[in-house]
């Protein structure tokens, strides 16, 4: 049973529905929560999935959804961080400081939140698997979204250093998409999709089943000795240098 973050759209929602595919049933959360009921539909209903909508960065909501995800399913395998913001884009020195820590706190510190609860809440004592969404973006320097690839960067870190403390009974990976069509990445690609694409070696950009596949892929048992990774999965930009 998995909790997935940021799941009312885009990622985070084929995440959830690659994991129902499988059997799961899922607990989707986001801030809204009209959209989070229309994907509670979109999973199959309630006998599938549950919503709990608030702020991902919001202790008080986090608890709720892990207790929610528990009380509902009687257990807690498999999370999915998400959730991720860049309220800003310019460059990284002229960003105020509320901003700044604004990004820092939903990207980094809330899904090391959401780990520490799951931990205490199930995967503890049962063991589980975790995969945090990152980005590309973490890895090469990626002009206006400078503090955002920071926030990655330490996300990817963060992973690295939860699996070697979690270890064995809790595995920890992430996932660094390129650029997916989403509307979180339109300003990235909009009115200039087949230019941006170009870039890329696969010729195209991402969609969220892409990156779905991948994530689910490394909640699986198949994956069972896969911890502290990150999987890039960006149609080849990095290795042509771009990103």
């Amino acid at each position: 049973m998995a909790i997935v973050t940021g799941a009312s759209r885009g990622i985070g929602l084929a995440i959830a529905e690659r994991l129902v595919e499988r059997g799961a049933k899922v607990c989707v959360t986001a801030r809204k929560p009209g959209p989070l009921q229309e994907a509670v539909k979109e999973l199959g209903g309630a006998g599938h999935a549950i919503a709990v909508s608030g702020k991902s960065d919001d202790p008080a909501h986090q608890e709720e959804a892990v207790a929610r995800t528990v009380e509902a399913f009687g257990r807690l395998d498999l999370l999915v961080n998400n959730t991720g913001i860049n309220p800003v884009h310019g460059p990284m020195l002229d960003i105020d400081d509320a901003a700044a820590a604004k990004i820092l706190a939903v990207n980094v510190l809330a899904p090391l939140a959401w780990i520490r609860r799951a931990r205490d809440a199930w995967m503890g004592e049962h063991g589980g698997a975790v995969v945090n969404v990152a980005s590309v973006a973490g890895i090469q320097a990626s002009s206006g979204i400078g503090l955002y690839g920071v926030s990655k960067a330490a996300l990817m870190h963060l992973t690295v250093q939860l699996a070697a403390d979690l270890g064995p009974g809790i595995r920890v990976n992430a996932v660094a998409p390129a650029v997916v069509k989403t509307r979180f990445a339109t300003a990235m690609y909009e009115g200039r999709e087949e230019e941006a694409a170009t870039r890329y070696p696969m010729k195209r950009l991402g969609v969220p089943e892409d990156i779905a596949g991948a994530v689910a892929f490394l909640l699986s048992d198949e994956a069972n000795w896969i911890t502290g990774q990150t999987l890039v999965v960006d149609g080849g930009l990095t290795i042509t240098g771009g990103v």
